[in-house]
């Protein structure tokens, strides 16, 4: 009964309802509400917090930003239920309204979006003609992941949202994570352009990720390692989330010597030997399931997929190690 009541006051108000409306299409920042219904954004923070109180919604900050997305489904479902029922008798003339607002919120999105790749596109250009085509790359990597269904995929340092925007069509839940706050506002904008409405972007290190044990079902971390200083922890951490028989995929470059790309580029790490990966999956308690070698270029791509040990699995290796 208190977790009725807490809802049914939280929802005592139009602004509110509108808020819980938009947030079910997509995860907006509090400027963007703000822009959609017309209101100062100290006004619709506080409609946003009175809805995070009663679990209905919840707030992360990235940067200078705060992103306001649905609470639990447990909370939020049986409310969409009702609205659902509800505006099939009678309809919602602010939600025409807020609905083409929030189509000019996509735009300028998607507007920021390009004018951020167009001003990046040499760098990145310049990095991709080292290796084989991008295009032969994601190619390799689907065939690895492989075509059935996944739980829970997780995207460590997901950047722009590209690995989200190929494979979260095949996952039941799917979270990108990644420490840059523009990255993440890249990533919203692409995924919202292709009405990728089963993915959450979180802002977070690679090394503390915002989830409980065992709570995914694959991990990607793709062209993420060699800016790691610690690739041996990154690779425990998310091992640390993989439920058991749970696959960890790492697309990367194999070990060169292209020193320039530590200046130019912010590199760590000039790639990687399948023996340092092989140690570090043993380690965060992983054994190797395939290794995939791509080359063509001056940088030769790697695919290294390994998966979690059952508790019984790894009591013997570490029994075997003694």
């Amino acid at each position: 009964m208190t977790i009725a009541l807490d809802i049914f006051r939280a929802l005592a108000d139009g602004t509110r309802l509108r808020i819980l409306a938009l947030l079910r299409s997509m995860e907006l920042s509090v400027g963007e509400l703000a822009q959609v219904l017309g209101q100062s954004q100290p006004r619709v923070s506080r409609h946003v917090k009175i809805l995070c109180d009663a679990g209905l919604a919840e707030r992360r900050k990235e940067g200078s930003w705060v992103f306001v997305a649905l609470g639990a489904a447990e909370r939020v479902a049986p409310v969409a239920d009702a609205l659902d029922a509800w505006s099939a008798v009678e309809a919602d003339h602010w939600a025409t309204a807020d609905a083409a607002r929030l189509a000019a919120v996509r735009a300028d999105r998607a507007a920021s979006a390009a004018q951020w790749f167009e001003a990046n596109a040499r760098e990145w250009d310049a990095i991709r003609s080292l290796h084989i085509a991008e295009e032969q790359v994601e190619a390799a990597i689907d065939g690895v992941i492989g075509a059935a269904r996944i739980g829970r995929l997780i995207d460590i340092g997901t950047g722009t949202g590209r690995m989200l925007e190929l494979f979260a069509g095949r996952a039941e839940q799917a979270l990108g994570i990644d420490r840059s706050s523009e990255m993440l506002r890249l990533a919203r904008a692409k995924l919202s352009s292709h009405g990728i409405d089963n993915a959450e972007l979180r802002q977070a290190d690679l090394y503390a990720l915002p989830l409980a044990d065992a709570a995914a079902d694959l991990a990607i971390v793709h062209h993420v390692l060699h800016f790691a200083q610690q690739p041996g922890a990154a690779i425990t951490e998310a091992a640390r989330v993989l439920s058991p028989g749970g696959r960890l995929l790492i697309a990367d470059f194999a070990a060169h010597d292209r020193e320039e790309l530590r200046i130019r580029d912010a590199h760590t790490r000039l790639g990687f030997s399948d023996e340092q990966m092989t140690t570090w999956f043993a380690a965060a308690g992983l054994a190797p399931d395939r290794i995939e070698t791509l080359e063509g270029g001056e940088l030769t791509v790697k695919l290294w997929l390994a998966r979690k040990r059952a508790q019984a699995d790894t009591m013997v290796q570490e029994v075997k190690a003694a």
